[in-house]
């Protein structure tokens, strides 16, 4: 996980604008380069280093002695980097996984370096000796990526937008920051100015297609066309351990982060089985947060006392809780309100993590709601085919949402996040089966991945079989949850005149409740002008619904309501 910036064709003083790549210095604590590029004095590029891998040689930009009209930006892991270099016998001069970049490129061109990476990845590739810049970011847009282009070619490109959005240039007073969308490629021409102009912006890889890098996986070819349930059951079983286990890779030591739940749950015990199978020599350290005795506590303390790890506990009130909202708010760059309520929690246990421990690269289990049908709504479904459809519609947005999420939470201490249940391989073989073996079964969502690990002794049943938990409950004292905390709070800080006028002062996503109405004034407040960066609130289908926590749903029955 680093932090990555570049410009192109910069009207203004260089000296000037790097101040903006101080912005996400959040993202790379051990290290900082600025670097002009030859002969084009108004491009650069900036770099904060997180070293997890190489750290002898892993600086930014690369660039090597066979390649020296090439230079790479990268943030990301590149998971097969090893498998490509025999199959395709490269001579690496570093040990970074990201060099298999260069050697793709000048192979077979930007196409087949996009479809051959297997792994999670933002990057910048500049091929001087052909005038060409390429952008491009990983399938579930795990990586953040985020650009600006003028009409007249200034190009700035950021890991995280608030790294743009003061950038001076002459023709534009407020140039348009955008995400780049997952899963595509963009081309651009590099013009003798400095400046450059978009040639075409691809899609390389649908998640429901099996990757072109499987072909060189280190997992066999797995039986196909069979979905008899034991064969289906095994192959989930093999897919997940082999995401889980490319993820190893680190120089760092690693940590999980366990909220008791299925999902963390289920990577944390895989991760330690594998670690003690490959004899990494230190423990596991897993990291629960939650207010005094929450259910997510309690959870995540038997499923450590299960697994072995050393577990460590994270504390909060609910005064540190809302005091956190606006740090909160600023790092992930939107108002989205299921996304704040839940990164409240996420950002105080990496806040822990970072001043108390020596964990930096940390396992999570984010993509498994959306891959495995877990949220409650699941439930109110029509049919197995639209909750397949919905599935895939969170798939393509987690960028927006979860993805985000977890990064920047992460990101803002200095963290670098690892989500298996996002591997390409897995997921596209969970997408590729039937529909109706993907539903909640008998009341019970995610019942298809829990079924697979029945008999595998990871997990104490009740774990396995723990029904899904709304975060705001979770997380909450038994007393009161999280989220009627943050509804009192709210209450007071917003008048009700304030909520009933909120449509005319935000027209675009206009706020519907108190809760939703305050984090837009934050918003705003860092990022004024910018409420396009969120096309809409995260919401469930099916159900009548104005606020996306679960505990508003029928189905939903939480500790706290019996």
């Amino acid at each position: 996980m680093c932090g990555i910036w570049a410009l192109f064709g910069s009207d203004e003083c260089l000296s000037v604008q790097c101040l903006s790549a101080m912005k996400i210095a959040h993202r790379g604590p051990d290290a900082f380069r600025f670097e002009n590029v030859n002969g084009f004095t108004n491009c650069c590029f900036g770099f904060h280093r997180l070293a997890v891998v190489d750290q002898l040689y892993g600086m930014q930009p690369i660039r090597v002695k066979k390649f020296p009209y090439l230079w790479l930006c990268y943030n990301g892991e590149i998971y097969n980097f090893k498998q490509l270099q025999k199959q395709f016998g490269f001579e690496y001069q570093t040990l970074v996984d990201g060099e298999v970049i260069l050697h793709l490129y000048n192979r077979g061109g930007i196409e087949q370096t996009a479809s051959m990476l297997d792994g999670v990845f933002a990057f910048i590739l500049l091929d001087t000796a052909n005038r060409k810049v390429f952008l491009a970011r990983d399938t579930y847009g795990v990586r953040p990526l985020f650009k600006v282009l003028t009409d007249d070619g200034f190009l700035g490109v950021c890991s995280e937008a608030k790294g743009l959005i003061n950038l001076k240039h002459s023709t534009s007073l407020c140039p348009k920051v955008e995400p780049f969308l997952p899963g595509h490629y963009e081309v651009l021409d590099l013009k003798p100015s400095g400046k450059v102009a978009s040639v075409e912006l691809v899609k390389f890889h649908s998640y429901k297609d099996e990757p072109l890098h499987a072909a060189c996986d280190t997992v066999e070819t797995l039986p196909s066309g069979s979905f008899d349930l034991e064969t289906v059951k095994s192959n989930i079983r093999i897919l997940f351990e082999n995401a889980v286990r490319k993820r190893l890779m680190a120089h760092r030591r690693i940590g999980c982060l366990l909220s008791g739940g299925l999902d963390s749950s289920l990577v944390a015990a895989v991760l330690l089985k594998l670690m003690k199978e490959l004899n990494i020599n230190y423990p596991l350290q897993t990291f629960a947060i939650g207010m005094e005795n929450s259910p997510d506590l309690v959870a995540a303390r038997k499923v450590a006392a299960h697994i072995g790890s050393e577990h460590h506990e994270v504390i909060f009130n609910s005064e540190e809780g809302i005091q956190a909202i606006e740090d909160v708010i600023f790092s992930l760059e939107t108002y989205d309100i299921t996304t704040v309520r839940a990164s409240i929690g996420m950002y105080l246990v990496s806040k822990y993590i970072r001043k108390k421990t020596d964990s930096v690269v940390i396992f999570s289990g984010e993509g498994s709601d959306e891959l495995t049908q877990g949220y409650i709504y699941f439930h109110k479904a029509p049919s197995p085919e639209e909750a397949a459809e919905e599935s895939e519609r969170l798939l393509k947005e987690l960028y927006l949402f979860d993805v985000l999420r977890a990064d920047r939470t992460t990101a803002a201490h200095g963290l670098e996040l690892r989500v298996p249940f996002l591997d390409h391989r897995f997921t596209s073989y969970y997408l590729s089966l039937p529909a109706e073996l993907r539903i909640p079964k008998n009341g019970i969502e995610k019942y298809l991945l829990r079924q697979s690990f029945e008999d595998s002794n990871l997990l104490p049943k009740e774990i396995l079989w723990r029904p899904k938990e709304a975060f705001s409950d979770g997380i909450a004292s038994v007393k009161k949850s999280w989220f009627s905390i943050l509804q009192d709070y709210i209450d007071q800080q917003v008048d009700d005149l304030l909520l009933e006028k909120a449509a005319e002062k935000y027209p675009f996503n206009p706020p519907k409740t108190k809760e939703s109405y305050y984090y837009r004034q934050i918003f705003e407040k860092h990022y004024s002008g910018r409420s396009n960066w969120l096309p809409h609130y995260w919401m469930p289908r099916w159900v009548k619904a104005t606020d996306p926590s679960a505990r508003t749903l029928k189905h939903y029955k939480s500790a706290t309501q019996e």
